[in-house]
């Protein structure tokens, strides 16, 4: 697992971390994870995603948790190209599943469809029987309207497994969804497991998918509200909260991370160390970006082989992150709470601090003063 994590290409946008995969990448991913028999629990934050993060750690840290996340809102696209991140395509949960079913294979995946409202969870289970080349739905359940506890019993887990799903998905709220994969798939034995609330009905054929022009131009939310007008709400207040966003975080983001871009604290070389004076200390000198990661993942993966005590990073002589590092580091320190171990930041420069707060993530860390 340690080399998975350290090992992926992430950045962050909004707070969140996101691999800097496009659709074949992510197609080819998830048809290793299946034919390997290798866990990818897939993350598909869209903007609605990205706010409620905001305020849900348990919601944040389903994505951080993930093993794959992937942009799915061109809202994010348009902010990655904005803040020069590299996520330079959408990839939509309803898009790799159209992929997937659509792709003839020797061994159909075998697809298994938790959730939705009543009956559409059979109807999906039917319809894509009736007409994928690619996919076999070997099961499917409607738990309704309960709690996660009770849709977590051991008799609904063990029907799941008795199906040998390769693929679950996931229909119950995004919230809700993420919550219930976290909580239930170390127990289940399907490789692969998302929540992708909107690809049980599209495979049921209660809704249409918006054309891809509506699409491409980011107007997808509008042909949901057409055919959902219970939506409008949600939309409105996301669209709200990105207004928002875009005038505390995003455009000021923008505007001094370019400056700095342009200043001596960002060709400055860059050294990343544990100290031999301190057991878990780590030195960080230098301007820490995309092309001088590896260090930085050699180091953490060592740290992480270690599994005991806490981790102090002294960032007295750090003169610049970029995003990658940013995402990076919450990945680090994720799988650090999950060996009980803590990541403490200390000495922390005025300027990667600033960085830190308009990537929206400085509260995300234990910092010493």
């Amino acid at each position: 697992m340690n080399k998975v994590l350290l090992t992926r290409d992430v950045v962050c946008i909004l707070g969140l971390p996101f691999d800097a995969v496009n659709l074949t990448d992510s197609l080819v991913l998830i048809e290793q994870a299946i034919d390997q028999n290798t866990r990818c629990f897939i993350s598909t934050p869209n903007l609605n995603f990205a706010i409620a993060a905001q305020s849900d750690t348990a919601f944040f840290n389903s994505v951080v948790d993930s093993d794959l996340s992937v942009a799915d809102g061109m809202p994010l696209v348009w902010v990655a190209k904005l803040l020069g991140v590299p996520i330079t395509e959408r990839v939509a949960g309803s898009t790799l599943f159209d992929e997937l079913s659509r792709r003839p294979r020797k061994k159909k995946i075998r697809v298994y469809f938790f959730g939705g409202q009543q009956g559409i969870a059979e109807r999906a289970h039917k319809q894509l029987n009736e007409s994928s080349v690619g996919m076999h739905s070997c099961g499917f359940h409607d738990p309704g309207f309960v709690s996660i506890e009770q849709m977590s019993d051991g008799a609904i887990l063990d029907e799941i497994n008795a199906a040998k799903p390769d693929f679950i998905v996931v229909a119950l709220g995004a919230k809700k969804g993420q919550a219930w994969i976290q909580k239930n798939r170390e127990y289940l034995n399907a490789p692969v497991i998302s929540h992708l609330g909107a690809v049980i009905n599209f495979v049921a054929g209660g809704i249409q998918r918006a054309p891809e022009r509506w699409q491409r131009f980011g107007m997808e939310w509008l042909w949901r509200i057409k055919q959902e007008p219970s939506l409008w709400k949600r939309y409105s207040y996301d669209g709200l909260m990105f207004v928002k966003m875009l005038l505390i975080y995003i455009f000021p983001l923008a505007v001094y991370d370019r400056l700095l871009k342009r200043s001596a604290c960002y060709t400055q070389a860059c050294t990343i160390s544990l100290s031999r004076k301190a057991d878990g200390v780590v030195l960080l000198k230098g301007s820490f970006k995309v092309s001088t990661l590896e260090s930085v993942k050699h180091v953490f993966s060592s740290i992480l082989s270690e599994e005991k005590g806490q981790v102090t990073m002294d960032c007295f002589q750090l003169s610049y992150i970029d995003a990658a590092f940013i995402a990076t580091l919450l990945l680090f320190r994720a799988r650090l709470v999950k060996q009980g171990r803590k990541l403490i930041l200390t000495n922390v420069p005025k300027r990667i601090k600033a960085l830190f707060k308009l990537n929206n993530v400085w509260h995300r860390f234990n910092i010493e003063h």
